[in-house]
């Protein structure tokens, strides 16, 4: 580390002062307006009779509805608090499409010294940008009716490195005398939200999040069964096979024991893995008459991985290296408690970088000289994402995003979640949230911990439909009967393709928040929330989407 630079946040959104108190900026105050309740109405009375069903009477409901321009139509519990799964990634992308912008990219670099002879003196840099579709191959999202048909031609594996690395042949790289490192330090090093279930790290929905981010940080894993045979007049089975997809690079090992059963007994596989390893177990039972079982486990460490895989791209195309693959990462030092950290007010310069009304200066240390830049990939845009994001519910791309913002308001080696969860808390207060509506521990919902009411969601969509990148964020949307989390639900008419809404589950959680076109020809807002539903049982989804039917019914 250098001398101290100054990082110079610009101004971008518009915001009124506020008063402090006890040296802190006092939230502007919230006046709710009155949700019309109760039985009175057609739709409150039809909604009363949709909750008494006995299948999901005893759970907690939350229902708004408004207008769009936010006034309240229907209220049930609105203002309690419910866990809002991956609801939560509404107010993630919206805070990225407002305060980093619908267009905004970022740029992943390979970055070295290269003499005249071919030879980069010294190691070979990756340096990670915060790319969430580096080597991925999922943009743009294409709607399953307009996929094409047929078996189609596999992608590449890791094709945007191998990119990179055949810049690097065109620029005459023929050998690197230091090690190929995989540079994460834009991030401070926190992959996981401290709120996330222990159990969920292994799999790809919980994969690590870095700034050199790479396939999504997943594997494909497939567990076919074995085969039978008869052995003294009975029939047994060999073990099954486990497959894992690395792209070439020798990153896991993977030790399996999971057995064949008889037709029938149906498949009960798991991944185990301890933290720091990089042996994968997978246990368990497939059933002889089971199709393969595959899953998606995450990469632990993604900078490490693509570095071990730049290496061998190199190697394979005759590029002399003499050193190993290696990380670096920044460790944080967060010194709070991450409560603490995210609920107060916003603090002046998150006050100054939304208003507009001057800049904020941070001291920073600065990133360590890496060279010049030898070979580069240029982001999707970030509307490109946000849609991936919101059809799909891709909680690693929601993480990475709010980091994102978490770079706005903070030097690059303490940028974390807590940084982003703080500037997307500024935002929402700026967008006239009451900041006890709302607390947030990451930025997918994957976290148990996160709370929101269903008059904040409302407020949020209300907010979000008078703004210019309204029409690229809602068609970010599931549509209903048409495609992301909602292709199966609402596939009929009057409802399909005519509800655009963010889907969510996280246990005995579920919530479904957007819009939809009423029987009147105007265009609502609902947000609704259950939670503590019977385990298991789908009763709450079924009784949800009846209360979406009756309220484009009635208004």
């Amino acid at each position: 580390m250098g001398v101290a630079a100054a990082l110079w946040i610009p101004a971008a959104a518009q915001m009124q002062s506020v008063p402090e108190q006890n040296g802190q900026p006092a939230a502007p105050g919230v006046v709710h307006p009155a949700f019309p309740s109760g039985t009175s109405t057609p739709l409150g009375a039809q909604i009363a009779a949709l909750l008494s069903d006995p299948a999901v009477s005893r759970a907690h409901w939350g229902i708004a509805v408004t207008a769009m321009d936010g006034t309240p139509l229907y209220g049930f519990d609105e203002g309690r608090f419910f866990r809002p799964a991956s609801n939560a990634k509404l107010f993630t992308t919206a805070a990225a499409m407002a305060l980093l912008g619908p267009e905004a990219t970022v740029t992943t670099r390979v970055m070295g010294e290269l003499d005249t002879k071919g030879t980069v003196r010294g190691d070979l840099t990756l340096v990670g940008a915060g790319d969430a579709n580096l080597a991925s191959d999922d943009l743009p999202y294409i709607p399953p009716a307009l996929r094409p048909r047929g078996p189609q031609p596999q992608p590449v594996g890791l094709d945007d490195l191998r990119a990179m690395a055949d810049q690097l042949v065109a620029k005459g790289v023929k050998r690197v005398t230091g090690q190929i490192v995989g540079d994460d330090l834009l991030f401070g090093y926190q992959p996981f939200s401290g709120t996330w279930d222990e159990g969920d790290l292994v799999w790809g929905y919980g994969a690590p999040v870095s700034a050199l981010m790479i396939a999504d940080n997943e594997l494909k894993l497939t567990v076919t069964r074995g085969t039978r045979r008869r052995v003294g007049g009975r029939e047994v089975y060999a073990q099954a096979t486990v497959t894992l997809e690395q792209n070439g690079v020798a990153y896991y090992t993977v030790e399996s024991q999971v057995e064949t059963t008889a037709a029938g007994t149906g498949s009960h596989v798991d991944v185990e893995r301890l933290p720091g390893s990089r042996t994968l177990r997978v246990y368990g039972t497939i059933a002889a008459n089971s199709p393969p079982d595959v899953e998606h486990v995450s990469i632990d460490d993604p900078a490490m991985y693509a570095a071990m895989a730049l290496r061998g791209m190199l190697i394979e195309r005759g590029i002399k290296v003499r050193g190993e693959a290696t990380v670096e990462h920044q460790p944080l030092n967060d010194g709070h408690g991450y409560l603490s950290e995210l609920m107060p007010a916003p603090d002046p310069c998150e006050l100054s970088w939304l208003s507009g009304s001057g800049s904020c200066a941070i001291d920073c240390l600065m990133t360590p000289v890496r060279g010049t830049v030898l070979a580069e990939h240029v982001s999707a845009p970030l509307a490109e994402d946000v849609r991936l994001t919101l059809k799909v519910s891709q909680n690693l791309h929601a993480e990475m995003l709010l980091h994102r913002l978490g770079e706005l308001n903070s030097c690059p080696q303490g940028v974390a979640t807590v940084a982003g969860a703080r500037m997307r808390r500024a935002f929402l207060l700026h967008a006239g949230l009451d900041p006890d509506d709302f607390v947030f521990y990451d930025g997918s919902g994957l976290s148990s911990h996160d709370l929101v009411t269903p008059r904040a969601t409302a407020q949020l969509l209300a907010y979000a439909a008078k703004q210019p990148w309204f029409a690229e964020w809602k068609a970010a949307l599931p549509v209903g009967g048409e495609d992301g989390t909602l292709a199966s639900r609402f596939p009929d008419p009057p409802l399909k393709d005519h509800l655009f809404a963010k889907t969510g589950t996280l246990g005995e959680s579920r919530g479904l928040s957007g819009y939809v076109d009423a029987a009147s020809g105007r265009e609502v807002i609902f947000s609704i929330f259950v939670d503590d539903h019977t385990p298991g049982s789908s009763a709450s989804r079924r009784v949800m989407d009846e209360v979406v039917a009756a309220i484009a019914a009635a208004e």
